[in-house]
Parts: C-alpha cells; structure tokens; sequence
C-alpha cells in the first residue's frame, strides 16, 4: 500500500534513520564509488612510455633515412622498385605502433579502444602498405625479367607477406562479429591468444627481414653509407625488438 510522506514520524522511525551527517556521507561515498567504478586505472608499468618512445623513434629513424636515400638517388631510373623500401619501412613503423598501442591493456574500455587503434593500425594501413611495397618489387623484377627470391631477404619477405595475410584474416575473424568465425565466446579467445602470439614471432621475422634488405642488401650498399645503414636496418630494428619485449604481456598469453 502507499505511505504517506505527510504522517507524523514516531520515535522509532528516528530510530530507522542515520543522523543528518552521515546520510549526507553515505550519499556522497555512493557517488564516489560509482565514479571510481567509472576511473580507468593506469596500466603502464615503469619504463613502459619510455619503450614506447624508443620503438617509435627507432621506426621513425629507419623510415626518415629510407625516404631520403631514396629520394636522394634518382628514384625514377629504378622504376617500381623505388616504392619497395619506402612502403616497406612505412609498413614497419605502423606494424610497430600497432603492436604498442594494444600491448598495455587490460580493462575493458581500454581493450576495446585499444583493439581499434590495432585494427586502424594494422588491418586499415600497414596491410595495404606492405602489400602495395611488395608488390612493387615484385612486379619491378617481373617487367626487368630479374630472377625472384634470390637472397634471403627476398625469401623471407614474401613468406612474411603470406604470413601477414593469415594473420590479418585470423586475426579479424576472431574478432568481428564476436569471433562467430571461430564459435565466439572462448572459442574466438582461445583463436586471438594464438594470434597474439604468432604476431610477435612474425614481428621478429619482419624486423630481420629489414635487417637484411638494408644492411646487407646490394641495393644497401650500393647506396647507403655505413653509419646511416647501420643506425637504419640494424641498430633501429634492435631498439624496437626490445622496446616492444620490454613491454609486452606474457601473462595475457598464457605461455608459461
């Protein structure tokens, strides 16, 4: 039945209530907590920003020294090939930044903003990226009538670009549409951690790729200087393996 707010409160309805004071605490602790609840808490572990940084400015630093090499010797008279190293490097520094900006978190406002960054990052831009490079020399060597897959960078570059291409498809499949490719729920879980996993070891293969198709490569020696080389397509790739280790999660792969 309803109660009416108008009739005389007894002694022991005062006995029901709290003091004036602490009604108005409780009302004020209510509302911090709910906005506690709503607080996103740091993630970040000491020295993960200053990795970040490092990865970034390392991807940065063979990107810059790439482009003006290129550009600095007649990048007309090679024809496509000229795009295949600027699009590579370009590819590689978003591949990276993709990795980072997924790496730290844990809460799930976090994972689904961090999840859109990796898909902006990595499906949106580095795929077509790295897909368009390769196929620049590619095609450059089809055109010239020049022998594929000669060196080791070229072999494992073109298994790399395979490997990408499953990985982007898994990777999107386990995702999109709540994982329904793969059954959702921990089905498409379990499908993502193998993701993740096989992402980080194919970055490795993508920075020693780099490693050989600029320091190592003729195309390196012929045009690059030794300290650019060495500073481009040896000591960057390093500063980003370690960079992107140092901040990587274990824990969410469940390896050991």
């Amino acid at each position: 039945m309803p109660v009416n707010d108008d009739r005389p409160i007894d002694s022991e309805d005062y006995e029901l209530l709290l003091p004036p004071d602490q009604r108005e605490n409780g009302a004020a602790a209510d509302a911090n907590m709910g906005q506690e609840e709503q607080l996103i808490k740091n993630e970040e572990r000491r020295g993960d920003m200053l990795a970040f940084y490092a990865a970034m400015t390392a991807s940065a630093v063979s990107l810059v020294i790439t482009l003006i090499v290129v550009l600095s010797n007649h990048p007309t008279q090679v024809g496509w090939f000229a795009w295949h190293p600027v699009m590579q490097a370009l590819a590689m520094t978003l591949f990276t930044y993709g990795i980072l900006t997924l790496q730290p978190t844990s809460q799930p406002k976090t994972k689904a903003a961090g999840l859109t960054r990796h898909q902006i990052a990595m499906f949106c831009t580095a795929f077509p990226v790295v897909a368009f490079g390769t196929f620049a020399v590619v095609y450059n060597k089809f055109i010239r009538d020049k022998h594929h897959f000669k060196s080791w960078h070229g072999t494992i570059g073109i298994a790399c670009m395979a490997w990408i291409a499953i990985q982007v498809a898994i990777g999107g499949a386990s995702v999109w549409f709540g994982g329904a490719a793969f059954g959702g729920g921990m089905k498409a879980k379990l499908v993502w951690r193998y993701h993740r996993i096989s992402g980080y070891v194919l970055f490795v293969f993508l920075l020693l790729t780099v490693i050989l198709g600029g320091g190592w490569s003729g195309w390196g020696e012929k045009y690059v200087s030794y300290p650019a080389r060495f500073l481009a397509y040896t000591l960057s790739p390093l500063v980003v393996l370690v960079a992107v280790g140092v901040r990587a999660r274990l824990s969410k792969m469940n390896i050991f």
